[in-house]
């Protein structure tokens, strides 16, 4: 049986019984990173030296299929840096490979940065989206905000600290300087943040320099933008692809926030340009 065990995101006393009694009598650990694994045992008191198997993300398809063969016989724990493995993290390969061949495959559940930045951002839980690490690339990172404009639903991202600024400026201009966000910092830790504004206002204070790690939360679409011209629905399509949006994408996504025709603001965007 292979085991997804949630370990502490910043405080170790987020730590639960169930994942140190399991740490303790485990024969296989599979690890993101193997020094950080004894690194946890040692801090949680657990004597126990299980084999340990490195399961990171530059080898984890190429280890999959031995970690599945070892968790035929054995329970095979894995652990990531932080949170719980295969969200954002190494995993989901070893769960995929595992499902194919018909291994037991559970999770200790535990602390998870995505759920606690959405409960305590304090925009709607009902309902949201995990979008991870936005790309490094600045062209491709306007052009996914840019498609997720219309997202009604609430967002959650993961960012390092060095890009804060230029993703929230970004968001900015891909989702509206007034969209609320919301920047949780050093979660559990002794300097955690939670800090609530509008983009441009988040853009602006991230741009002093941030550091620690950053979960983003980012209110969803409110619904229909009070655009009624093609004129001003073709303005918008021209920011977007000024943000670095295609044309087509551009034009799609005022349409469904606008309810205009997509073929309309297309056209009139070309003529525009």
């Amino acid at each position: 049986m292979i085991v997804l065990a949630a370990t502490p995101i910043g405080n170790l006393g987020d730590a639960s019984r169930r994942l140190v009694e399991t740490l303790s009598n485990a024969s296989v650990v599979a690890a993101e990173d193997t020094r950080t694994a004894i690194h946890l045992m040692r801090a949680l008191g657990i004597e126990n030296r299980p084999r340990l198997i490195a399961l990171h993300e530059h080898n984890e398809r190429a280890k999959a299929s031995e970690v599945v063969e070892l968790a035929r016989d054995e329970d095979v724990v894995v652990l990531t840096d932080a949170g719980m493995p295969a969200i954002s993290d190494p995993g989901f390969p070893l769960v995929e490979a595992a499902a194919a061949a018909g291994v037991t495959v559970t999770a200790l559940p535990g602390p998870s940065a995505v759920l606690m930045a959405l409960a305590v951002s304090g925009l709607p839980t009902d309902r949201f989206s995990f979008e991870g690490f936005p790309t490094r690339k600045a062209g491709e990172r306007r052009r996914l905000f840019a498609s997720l404009a219309g997202e009604q639903r609430t967002m959650v991202f993961f960012e390092s600290p060095h890009r804060l600024a230029d993703t929230l400026a970004d968001m900015a201009t891909g989702f509206g300087d007034d969209r609320r966000a919301v920047v949780c910092r050093e979660l559990t830790k002794l300097h955690e943040e939670v800090r609530r504004d509008s983009l441009a206002a988040l853009a602006a204070w991230a741009a002093e320099g941030v550091r620690g790690e950053i979960c983003v939360v980012v209110e969803g679409s409110t619904g229909v933008l009070d655009v009624t011209s093609i004129e001003d629905g073709v303005r918008l399509v021209l920011e977007r692809v000024a943000a670095g949006s295609r044309m087509k994408e551009a034009a799609a996504a005022v349409a469904d926030a606008t309810g205009l025709s997509k073929r309309d603001l297309y056209e009139g965007a070309l003529a525009a340009r």
